[in-house]
This record gives C-alpha cells, sequence and structure tokens, in this order.
C-alpha cells in the first residue's frame, strides 16, 4: 500500500487539488483520500480503484499461479 499512498498523493499534488478538492471530484469521502495516502491497509478496492482511475490505473486481484507464470 505504501507505493499506492505515494503514487496518489504525488499525482494529486501534481494535480494541484488539496484532499478534499480531489476526493469531491472523484467522488468519494475525503477519509478514503486520508486513508490512502496514509497507507491504510483495510480499504475497499472499489474506492481505491475509483481514486486510481483519475489517474488511469486500477487494481486487480492477481491469483499465486500468475504471478509464477513466467511471461513468454
Amino acid at each position: 500500500m505504501r507505493r499506492i499512498a505515494e503514487f496518489v498523493k504525488e499525482r494529486r499534488k501534481e494535480t494541484g487539488l488539496t484532499q478534499e478538492e480531489f476526493a469531491e471530484r472523484v467522488g468519494v469521502a475525503l477519509t478514503v483520500v486520508r486513508k490512502i495516502e496514509q497507507g491504510k491497509t483495510n480499504l475497499n478496492m472499489d474506492k481505491v480503484n475509483l481514486v486510481l482511475s483519475m489517474f488511469g490505473h486500477e487494481l486487480a486481484a492477481v491469483s499465486v499461479k500468475e504471478l509464477n507464470t513466467p511471461e513468454s
């Protein structure tokens, strides 16, 4: 979560938005943005993806099998 926290915080600051302005623009509660930027681990994946979608990214579940399969 630390990498996601840093990513979101850096990108939000690049846009020149406060946490409150960013949360409003994304359509999530201010506490969601704060928790993401603090690196909290007990977050709703849908909310995290709403935030990440503002930057063209999303999280997806990955199985252990996918992680251990070499790319061609």
